[in-house]
């Protein structure tokens, strides 16, 4: 997410760090370099422009050049001003009204319906709510069909009429939801490739029929700058009153989340970062300026995994940890957790200092990860509980059993001593992080 220009950002930043002391040549020397990292990630003129002399005017302010370290107060610059530029404050939903309305829109394309499940699947799962899906894009079956897909594989109800009427279909659903006791109702609506008069005529006349809480518009993050046409061509029709932000866990240059609050007023809300049913994340301006600037986002990470952990095994497991008695049975049962929350180069970024330390190009392949699984399940409960047993005949057999190598069954054995000894050191308060 954003890896170009953070990296970018990151160099330029670091450079001033070395100085002892920041005059209006080195600020004018990094400030260029941050313009145009800024503007090859495709973030508008106007709004780099507005930046720089932002961060300018604070740099050879009084409470830098008095400073003993006036990098790292420049650094605090920078990232108060993408704080700034991102939205400042986050964003939650207007949740008044008995059902809450969520009208999604957006053009065809942007990931609006996968969107649409997403948003109901956290609902339901981070705060406890009864969602209803509404299949309101009558012109393109295949969304009905993939509306009802997601709706079964989340086990949400979809709500669907043979209607043609897509204002009525919402209208119903709404009454529907109402007497059902549903806390919030997300219509998906119909896209198309470019806006035109007939979508937009559609999208004003259910607006004022069913009168939603929120309308959300679904962006393509790719689009860059052309994504600020789009909110201003549906905002002149539509009270837009957040965005969506799909796809930022492809090659994202980052232009439009870094120009769409500054230019159009209208706040970023959610973000898209992968293909799963649960690649939805919150949009927290602080924490996205934290990650592009390399500082990590331990809080982001702490959510996903309170998310997915099972208490229950996180518990028993703390409780081992403590008497000194975790196996190999508790090593593959974290492991287990650990893999349901994603791709764990994701996560590893999310650590500060995680490309000081080299971490930020690891690749870890899924299937090392299965390896690992398949050797520790052809052991007996016993070499589990106790590995010290496992001698030369039982690798042997292990290997076989696991389609591995002896070898590989060695190197798993001598991380999980290393892991029993980083995790006694923890115990004993002697282990630092290196950041």
């Amino acid at each position: 997410m954003f890896e170009n220009l953070g990296d970018r950002l990151q160099n330029a930043i670091n450079k001033i760090k070395g100085y002892g002391k920041i005059t209006e040549e080195n600020i004018s020397e990094i400030t260029r370099e941050i313009r145009l990292a800024l503007l090859e990630a495709d973030v508008n003129y106007v709004v780099v422009k507005e930046f720089i002399n932002h961060v300018k005017e604070k740099a050879l302010g009084e409470e830098v050049s008095k400073s003993l370290k006036p990098g790292e107060v420049f650094v605090k610059i920078v990232k108060d001003e993408l704080v700034e530029l991102l939205g400042g404050e986050k964003q939650d939903l207007y949740t008044s009204g008995n059902p809450s309305i969520l009208m999604m829109v957006g053009l065809q394309g942007s990931g609006k319906t996968t969107s649409t499940g997403k948003l109901a699947n956290m609902l339901r799962k981070k705060y406890k709510k009864n969602p209803l899906l509404v299949a309101c894009d009558v012109y393109r079956p295949a969304a009905i069909d993939q509306l009802k897909q997601l709706g079964r594989e989340l086990n949400i109800e979809v709500y669907s009429e043979e209607s043609k009427n897509p204002v009525e279909i919402a209208y119903h659903a709404v009454e529907f939801a109402k007497e059902n006791h549903y806390d919030y109702v997300l219509i998906d609506t119909a896209g198309r490739l470019q806006i035109d008069e007939q979508l937009m005529q559609e999208l004003e006349c259910m607006n004022d029929t069913v009168k939603p809480n929120e309308i959300l518009l679904v962006i393509d993050s790719m689009m860059g700058q052309d994504a600020i046409n789009v909110i201003e061509g549906f905002n002149s029709k539509l009270p837009l009153t957040g965005a969506i932000l799909t796809k930022l866990d492809g090659d994202t240059r980052g232009g439009a989340a870094l120009s769409i609050r500054h230019l159009t007023n209208i706040p970023i809300k959610f973000i898209g970062v992968s293909e799963k049913l649960d690649g939805l994340e919150e949009f927290y301006p602080e924490r996205m300026a934290t990650r592009i600037l390399g500082m990590g986002d331990i809080m982001t990470m702490l959510e996903k995994a309170e998310s997915v952990m099972d208490e229950e095994v996180a518990m028993k497991t703390a409780k081992k940890m403590q008497k000194g008695t975790f196996d190999l049975d508790d090593f593959l049962a974290q492991m287990q957790q650990i893999k349901k929350l994603g791709p764990l180069e994701n996560l590893i970024k999310m650590i500060p200092g995680a490309k000081k330390m080299g971490l930020n190009n690891v690749k870890i392949n899924p299937k090392d990860m299965a390896h690992v699984e398949a050797i520790i399940q052809s052991m007996t409960p016993e070499e589990r509980q106790n590995p010290n047993i496992l001698k030369a005949s039982r690798k042997q057999r292990i290997a076989k059993g696991s389609g591995r190598s002896v070898e590989e069954v060695n190197r798993l054995l001598k991380q999980f001593e290393e892991m029993k000894k980083m995790m006694k050191m923890m115990q004993n308060g002697n282990f630092k992080m290196p950041f």
